[in-house]
């Protein structure tokens, strides 16, 4: 059959990547094209569109380039309509794959949604536009079952793909040597993937530095930015030159950095959760644009905003929003953290709970099984 899958985010490469491994594993006659990004297109994926060309963050960014986003979604309708495909999946990536669902069914297009948007965390209304366009919706949070279930929509709890990611990760033998790491404990630095999210997050992390002299610091490197964007960034922190020899950097190497780290100082989102399964101890830091944020305060009807504290359903992370993201905070709760902390034990027990719920692996390949049975032809 043939697939058109489209995922907008450096997670989404990954866990679509490993959906079509599992779909070539149930299809022999799979074939792809795809937005997405290196992951996905090494597993044989005709890329149309590479995720970094499609990152926007907030509401405020998102206005500023609504051209640019527009023109895609102009473009992908039109991709999709010559490539026919037997069925459309679409990851995650809401404010673009909920307008491809709409179109999509309405010209007899099979649309199936992996990782279901936040609908839950804000705009639950948008429900209803999903029941309408999404043929089939598998789920990746056990919470997300029930919350389809008030509004009667039955949806497939698959379990987490990220079980499977990190159980079978392995950090390179030489990783310490390549990136030039000493033996001095790692306090790992995540300020995540986008331009605008690293520049408000980088310098807050970085500035407390100087306040924990016999750690280094490495920086997470996010596969969509350029190492030179870093090291401007670093540059223009104020470090003093011995505080700026203990910071360091890794490009695309999250994983092996986490299974080295002592702690982390993390952005919101996917990171918070694979920093979890890791079980490195973490802050979770969060500053948006002011506007954003304003926005996001009148419409947001969560308690958390990290993956993990969601998925307890209490606070087992410590989260630092936007004013509470400052050094003195930062400083404070990575100190509670690190060995000797007083926080540290529990988080590590909390995570261990975590794991139970999330499922116990296999959730791609349960995923591509039944996508591969749902797009059979009826009859």
């Amino acid at each position: 059959m043939k697939y058109y899958i489209i995922a907008g985010e450096a997670s989404g490469d990954l866990h679509g990547s490993n959906l079509m491994k599992g779909l070539k594993a149930e299809d022999e006659q799979a074939d792809f094209r795809i937005w997405g990004g290196d992951l996905m297109e090494a597993q044989g994926g005709q890329l149309v569109k590479h995720y970094r060309d499609l990152a926007f963050m907030g509401f405020w960014e998102v206005l500023m380039n609504i051209r640019t986003i527009l023109g895609n979604i102009k473009m992908c309708k039109r991709d999709i309509l010559v490539f026919q495909p037997d069925v459309l999946i679409l990851i995650d990536y809401p404010g673009f794959n909920l307008r491809i669902a709409k179109w999509a069914k309405a010209q007899g297009i099979r649309v199936f949604y992996y990782i279901s948007p936040q609908i839950w965390a804000w705009h639950s209304s948008r429900v209803h536009g999903i029941k309408a366009s999404v043929d089939r919706m598998f789920v990746i949070l056990p919470f997300e079952r029930d919350f389809y279930a008030k509004y009667d929509y039955e949806v497939d709890f698959v379990g987490h793909p990220l079980m499977d990611v990190v159980e079978a990760f392995e950090a390179p033998a030489d990783f310490t040597t390549v990136h030039q790491l000493n033996d001095a404990p790692i306090i790992a630095l995540l300020p995540g993937s986008r331009k605008q999210e690293i520049e408000r997050l980088l310098n807050v992390m970085l500035s407390i530095v100087p306040d924990f002299p016999g750690y280094q610091f490495v920086i997470a490197g996010a596969p969509s930015q350029e190492r030179a964007f870093y090291e401007r960034v670093i540059q223009q922190s104020p470090l003093s030159k011995e505080a700026t020899e203990r910071v360091h950097f890794t490009d695309n190497q999250t994983y092996a950095l986490l299974q080295h780290a002592e702690a982390a100082l993390v952005t919101s989102g996917t990171a918070t959760l694979e920093t979890a399964l890791f079980e490195v101890p973490q802050v979770v830091c969060y500053k948006g644009s002011p506007l954003s944020y304003y926005i996001a305060r009148q419409v947001v009807n969560v308690d958390y905003i990290s993956l993990v504290n969601l998925i307890a359903n209490r606070e087992v992370v410590r989260e630092l929003i936007q004013d509470d993201c400052n050094p003195e905070r930062i400083r404070e709760e990575l100190s509670a953290i690190l060995p000797g902390g007083h926080r540290r034990h529990s988080m590590k027990g909390d995570y261990a709970s975590l794991k139970t719920l999330i499922g116990q692996g296999g959730a791609s390949r349960k995923a591509a099984r039944l996508m591969v049975q749902y797009a059979q032809p009826e009859g």
